[in-house]
C-alpha cells in the first residue's frame, strides 16, 4: 500500500521542529567532547577522526533511514520486527556489510590525511584503525535498534519518516556514538592491553561480514546495494577528512585564541551544529525520493519550486535550533549574557545561513541525478548529503570564527 502525505508550511516546521528537538541531544556529545578534549593531547590523532566517526555512522544511518523511509510508503517493508519482507532482511545484511566497509576504508583515509598534513607513525595508524573499527562495531550492535524502532512507530503514528526518522535517529547515533569513542579511546589510553581487547569486535564484525557476503553473492538486491553504496563510501571516505582536518584548524584558532573565543562554547554545540545541518538536507532529499518513487515530483531541477515547503519549514526550524543551541551552551559554560548570547547566536546564523544553502542545493540534485541515472536515491541522497554536512558546516564555523572576529572582540 502507497503512502504520502502532503504537508502546508506550519505543517513542516512543526514536524522538522519535532526532529530537530532531538538535536539538543547533540548538545550532551558536545559537552562531553569538551570535557574530555584533554584526550586529543594523548592521541593527536583523535581530534582528526572524531568527524570521521560521526561521518561514517552518519552514511550507514542515512543509508538505512532513507532506505527504510521509502520503503513503508511503497509497502516493501512493514512495521514490524518480526515476520518482515524479504528486502527488510537483505537491506539489513548489507547494512552490517557496509558497516566493515565503512570502518576500514574512513580509517585508512583517516590516517592518509593525518600523514600527510603533521604526520603519523606506524603505531599510530593501527591505533586508530583499532579505534575506528572497535568504536564502529559496537555503534552498530546499539543504534540499529533504535532505528527500527522510530522507523516503525513513527510511520505506524501517522507521521512521515522522511522527515522524523534520520533527524532523530542521527542526534541519538552521536550521543551514543561519541560515548563509545570516548569509551574506547579511554580504554585505548589507559591499558597497554587495550589493543586486544579493542581488536575482538572488529574481528567478530569481519567474520560476520564474510559469511553474509558469501550466503548473498548471488542475492541482486543485497548486491545492488552494497555496489551503490560502495560507490558512495568511496566519494564520502574523502569528504569527511575534509571535515576532520578543518576542525583540527578550528581547535588551533580556538586553542590559539583563548581571549577571544573562550566564552563561545564551540565544541559544545558542534554535533548539534553539524546534526541539524545534515538534518535539513536529509529532509529536503528524503521527501524528494519519496515524491520521484511516487512519482507526484517531477524528476527535473526546475521542480524545486514544487518542493519549497519542505525546503523553507526545513530551513526555519534550523533557524530555531540554532538559537536555542546558543542559548544551552552558554547556560552550561555559565556564561549567559545578552551580549555573549548576541554575539553567539551571530556567529551561529551566520554559519546556518552558509550551510543550509548549500546543503539544501546539494541534496536535491543528488536525488534528481541519482534518479535519472536509474540508481536508487536513497542509497547516495542522506550518505552523501549527511557527510557533505559535516565538511560545510565544518567549514562555515570555521569562515564565521574568521569573520567575525573582530565583532566578537568588542
Amino acid at each position: 500500500m502507497m503512502s504520502s502525505i502532503k504537508l502546508n508550511f506550519n505543517a513542516a516546521v512543526k514536524q522538522s521542529l519535532i526532529a530537530y528537538t532531538f538535536n539538543i541531544v547533540g548538545i550532551v556529545a558536545g559537552t562531553l567532547i569538551a570535557y574530555y578534549s584533554g584526550l586529543f593531547e594523548k592521541a593527536p590523532w583523535a581530534v582528526v577522526i572524531y568527524p570521521p566517526i560521526l561521518s561514517a555512522r552518519g552514511v550507514i544511518g542515512g543509508l538505512f533511514c532513507g532506505r527504510l523511509s521509502t520503503a513503508l510508503h511503497l509497502g516493501t517493508i512493514k512495521p514490524r520486527f518480526f515476520g518482515n519482507t524479504r528486502s527488510f532482511q537483505m537491506l539489513f545484511q548489507a547494512i552490517v556489510v557496509i558497516t566493515f566497509e565503512a570502518s576500514i576504508m574512513m580509517s585508512l583515509i583517516a590516517a592518509l590525511f593525518r600523514g600527510i598534513y603533521q604526520g603519523i607513525y606506524v603505531g599510530d595508524v593501527l591505533n586508530l584503525i583499532n579505534v575506528f573499527m572497535a568504536t564502529m562495531t559496537l555503534a552498530l550492535i546499539v543504534i540499529s535498534p533504535l532505528t527500527l524502532t522510530v522507523s516503525f512507530l513513527s510511520f505506524k503514528h501517522g507521521l512521515d519518516p522522511d522527515i522524523i526518522l534520520y533527524p532523530v535517529e542521527s542526534t541519538v547515533a552521536d550521543l551514543l556514538i561519541t560515548c563509545i569513542y570516548v569509551s574506547v579511546l579511554n580504554l585505548h589510553i589507559a591499558h597497554s592491553f587495550s589493543w586486544l581487547v579493542l581488536a575482538m569486535p572488529s574481528l567478530a564484525l569481519l567474520t560476520i561480514t564474510i559469511f553474509l557476503l558469501m550466503r548473498g553473492m548471488r542475492k541482486p538486491e543485497f548486491i545492488q546495494t552494497l555496489k551503490e553504496s560502495f560507490l558512495t563510501l568511496v566519494l564520502v571516505s574523502f569528504i569527511v577528512n575534509i571535515a576532520g582536518a578543518t576542525l583540527g584548524k578550528v581547535d588551533e584558532l580556538i586553542r590559539g585564541k583563548q581571549e577571544l573565543y573562550g566564552n563561545y562554547p564551540v565544541y559544545v554545540v558542534y554535533p548539534a551544529l553539524i546534526d541539524t545541518i545534515g538534518d535539513v538536507g536529509a529532509t529536503v532529499g528524503s521527501t524528494a525520493t519519496t515524491k520521484l518513487a511516487l512519482g507526484t515530483l517531477k524528476p527535473s531541477f526546475s521542480s524545486i519550486k514544487h518542493h519549497s515547503t519542505e525546503i523553507y519549514g526545513a530551513w526555519t526550524a534550523s533557524l530555531i535550533m540554532y538559537f536555542i543551541y546558543a542559548v544551552l551552551a552558554l547556560i552550561i559554560q555559565g556564561s549567559l549574557q545578552p551580549v555573549n548570547l548576541l554575539k553567539f547566536t551571530i556567529l551561529l546564523f551566520t554559519a546556518n545561513v552558509l550551510a543550509a544553502a548549500l546543503i539544501i542545493i546539494i541534496s536535491y540534485s543528488v536525488a534528481i541525478l541519482t534518479y535519472h541515472r536509474g540508481l536508487d536515491p536513497d542509497n547516495f541522497e542522506i550518505p552523501i548529503e549527511s557527510s557533505l554536512a559535516d565538511s560545510i558546516t565544518t567549514i562555515s564555523l570555521l569562515a564565521s570564527l574568521i569573520l567575525w572576529a573582530g565583532i566578537l572582540a568588542v
